[in-house]
């Protein structure tokens, strides 16, 4: 797309209601998350997106003091998620920035927004940054007014027809998020530097250090106190391990006890989370997308295994029962997948007649390697299968496996020897199929043992041809 249709396509989008361009962004994002036309939903989401912010494409060498937008929503920035998936407490969707703040502009706070905006002109004309903090402070403490304000619920007062004007329901959601989050920067902003960059593991001396930091009563309100979690949650290498923290402030680890304290809502973070990287896992499986399964299952692994041993969680309660549907999910989503990948071997190393082979599907190895994949799929779900509840499918699976490949590589490298020229070509094919998978089930001592073997078939048989 040249740039002038590109111009005309973002001047397009900044001309449509801001409830239109959400919609829009989001039927992008769920285009990109179901894999369809990747290319246009993305570069169309990135103009929309740019929208949102303020920016210009072809003019990234502007300074940040002409984004009004961009340093209002600054504090925000840890705490916005992009896509479709239910937001939790600590969270605030990114594509409701845009419609709050042409609404800001438009209903709530028109004269702060236009007084801001003459500021930062000012400030760019001067050549200086000087002010700027100051400015950005007074403004976002008035636009955090204003928002708590309208959206703080009143007994008896009807304020949904005022709601409605902002944009979607989800919008709507977010709207006291936003206003908490801008009123309480400064103390966001000392939490956060009170922090080490990274927890490896929240110990009980890191505990002490943690509870001091979060030790500010601006903290400790439901509305802000998720958001602080999450800031802890962002340095700790381990994210689950907040819980941690419930436990402590509660001096007990019985569910009854931790849900009864604000700081409950730390374990229903860790649960959210835990269930979105389950989906995120399966539609990486459905994808076809391996590169980061082995990250993804140790991260459930051990926060499904932290849940289960640092709380005493009854299963018939809600925090029970999202534990136990979230395994639940896990092996669904891995035990199909598990117990294709034999069939899919066998499909490639499986021996046929020498009359037979011309007529078999080539073996292309782009598809060697996609089983090549699942292989090691299987070997790393076999690490954590216990805790997943997959124990029983893994050990199985991964035994047919190896006893599969052991005895079709043997047998192919034999085949090799009395093979036909036309047939040979093939059969090499399968055995260099068996030596790759294996590398990974026996390791590369024994894949270059097997590949020997191969090469001295193919050269002894050569030779007894040559000699006869």
């Amino acid at each position: 797309m040249s740039q002038t249709s590109t111009e005309r396509l973002r001047d397009y989008l900044a001309q449509l209601p801001p409830q239109s361009q959400a919609l829009l962004m989001r039927e992008f994002e769920r285009a990109i998350e179901r894999g369809e036309d990747l290319a246009v939903a993305n570069f169309v989401l990135e103009q929309l997106r740019q929208v949102v912010r303020g920016t210009e494409e072809d003019d990234e060498a502007r300074p940040r003091t002409d984004d009004p937008a961009r340093l209002l929503y600054g504090p925000l920035e840890p705490f916005l998620v992009e896509g479709n998936y239910p937001v939790r407490a600590g969270q605030i969707r990114r594509a409701s920035l845009l419609p709050v703040w042409q609404w800001l502009g438009r209903d709530c706070a028109p004269e702060a927004v236009r007084a801001f905006e003459r500021t930062l002109s000012e400030i760019r004309l001067s050549g200086s940054t000087a002010g700027l903090g100051a400015a950005t402070r007074k403004f976002q403490l008035a636009a955090a007014e204003a928002i708590v304000k309208i959206a703080t619920p009143v007994q008896g007062e009807d304020r949904h027809r005022a709601l409605s004007r902002i944009g979607s329901p989800n919008v709507v959601e977010d709207l006291l998020s936003i206003g908490a989050v801008l009123r309480a920067r400064e103390a966001m902003e000392t939490l956060g530097s009170r922090l080490p960059d990274q927890i490896r593991a929240l110990t009980p001396s890191q505990l002490e250090t943690v509870t001091s930091a979060l030790n500010v009563p601006s903290l400790q309100t439901p509305q802000l106190l998720p958001f602080a979690l999450s800031l802890i949650m962002q340095r700790l290498a381990a994210p689950w391990q907040i819980i941690r923290l419930a436990v402590k402030m509660a001096a007990s680890d019985d569910e009854i006890r931790v849900a009864a304290t604000p700081y409950g809502i730390a374990v229903t973070i860790a649960l959210h989370d835990l269930s979105f990287l389950t989906a995120c896992l399966r539609t990486d499986i459905r994808r076809g997308h391996f590169d980061n399964v082995g990250d993804q299952l140790k991260i459930l692994h051990d926060g499904v295994r932290g849940l289960r041993t640092e709380l005493d969680l009854r299963n018939d309660s809600a925090w029970g029962r999202q534990l136990t549907s979230i395994r639940a999910d896990i092996s669904n989503s891995l035990q199909s997948e598990i117990e294709s990948v034999p069939g899919r071997v066998r499909r490639i190393l499986r021996q046929r007649a020498d009359k037979d082979i011309a007529s078999a599907p080539k073996i292309d190895a782009a598809e060697v390697e996609e089983i090549a994949a699942l292989i090691d799929f299987v070997a790393v779900c076999r690490t954590y299968a216990s805790e997943l509840a997959i124990n029983e499918v893994t050990l199985r699976t991964y035994s047919d496996l190896q006893h599969y490949v052991e005895h079709s590589t043997e047998s192919l490298v034999q085949a090799l020897r009395g093979a036909d020229s036309r047939a040979r070509a093939y059969r090499q094919m399968q055995a260099k199929a068996a030596i790759r998978f294996c590398e990974i089930l026996f390791g590369h001592d024994y894949a270059s043992l097997m590949s020997r073997a191969a090469e001295n078939a193919v050269t002894g048989e050569r030779k007894t041809t040559k000699a006869s």
